[in-house]
């Protein structure tokens, strides 16, 4: 499957940092009960984006104006933490978020983010600190993330590197979820069969 590359990307980034945020509370259950991913921006943060009445709830962050639309969320340890839903990560896709940063995440989910082509940018926890408290501020809630030099650059002019997996950066970079990556390889592939079928012809 074709992802959308990131290379570039500037957008608003809403804070989160709350520790612990699980995948049930990223996505409730009685949203995975679709037979296919339509929908899942509604079940995103559900029970915080919304009230009983089924109106916006105006005191999460997401529906507030100066956080409307963003493309990135600062959050706090141990985010995606829980069950292994994928669906709490389509549902981020589909609202817009490209990329999420804080100091820790869950292992599943981090794996089922680098598949969706979804960055994760895991800082210490005085950059993530710093970055919070900037992004809190709406003036200030707008970033961008460059990849390729591994940077995220601030409103105010400030710029925090991170460090990231080559193969992550690679495939994340170019669009690619595993199959594509491993297609990368493909005449590799082949050499390898060829190689392993001459020395074990009863194989073939």
């Amino acid at each position: 499957m074709s992802l959308q590359p990131f290379t570039v990307v500037t957008g608003k980034a809403a804070p989160m940092l709350a520790a612990n945020i699980d995948t049930d509370v990223i996505m409730p259950k009685q949203f995975l009960k679709g037979i296919d991913r339509s929908g899942l921006d509604r079940g995103l943060f559900f029970d915080l984006r919304f009230l009983a009445s089924g109106e916006p709830n105006p005191a999460f962050v997401l529906n507030q104006p100066g956080w409307q639309g963003a493309r990135f969320m600062v959050v706090g340890p141990n985010f995606g933490c829980g069950s292994s839903r994928e669906h709490a990560v389509w549902g981020l896709k589909q609202v817009g978020i490209r990329a999420l940063i804080g100091s820790s995440f869950a292992g599943i989910f981090y794996d089922n983010c680098q598949r969706n082509g979804v960055l994760l940018i895991t800082l210490d926890d005085a950059q993530v600190h710093t970055l919070g408290q900037a992004v809190s501020q709406a003036d200030q809630a707008q970033i961008s993330v460059d990849l390729e030099a591994q940077q995220i650059r601030l409103a105010d002019g400030q710029v925090i590197a991170f460090q990231i997996d080559t193969l992550r950066k690679t495939a994340l970079l170019l669009g690619l979820d595993a199959i594509g990556s491993t297609l990368q390889r493909s005449e590799q592939i082949k050499a390898f069969e060829r190689e392993h079928l001459a020395a074990n012809p009863w194989l073939s």
